[in-house]
């Protein structure tokens, strides 16, 4: 009898992490697309600005967006912790509390550092995978969508001013 039980309970922490996974990446690329969409819309309109300047605008968006998603993976890790039978995070504590050491947990993975100094054990470890694949998915968005606006805006400065490579 314990055992079907231990079954049941294990079965509902994989899909209670399964759910928190997907609601975080989801949220995630959600935030990330609608950003770029209006980072698209809104530089071409900021003509005051000179066009080299307008990459940089996006530039410092779309590290800000990172640095969002980063702290939203770090309060689902927070979050996950916190529940009982989903895992733990062991390493040396940071003395800064469990949460900015969630959130370091989430710069390390998002990036794919992965420095190695905090493990995560437990259904939780999932979300290390899932928050590094989203990361390498999110990065590479934002390079290629800022590689398109450097195209845009520098080329644009080039032909106002007459120099030709």
């Amino acid at each position: 009898m314990m055992e079907v039980f231990s079954y049941k309970l294990s079965a509902m922490q994989l899909i209670l992490a399964f759910a928190l996974n997907s609601l975080l990446v989801a949220v995630c690329i959600l935030l990330h697309y609608e950003v770029l969409n209006k980072l698209d819309r809104t530089l071409p309109t900021v003509s005051h600005i000179a066009a080299r300047y307008r990459v940089l605008l996006g530039v410092a968006c779309v590290f800000l967006t990172h640095v969002l998603e980063i702290w939203i993976f770090g309060l689902g890790y927070w979050f996950t912790f916190g529940l009982q039978g989903m895992g733990n995070l062991v390493g040396e504590a940071s003395g800064h509390g469990a949460l900015l050491d969630c959130v370091y947990l989430s710069f390390v993975t998002f990036t794919t550092v992965g420095y190695g100094d905090y493990v995560v054990q437990g259904y939780a470890r999932y979300l290390c995978g899932i928050e590094a694949l989203t990361g390498l998915l999110l990065v590479t968005w934002s390079a290629s969508f800022l590689f398109i606006e450097m195209q845009k805006y520098w080329l644009t400065e080039r032909d106002r001013s007459g120099r030709h490579s």
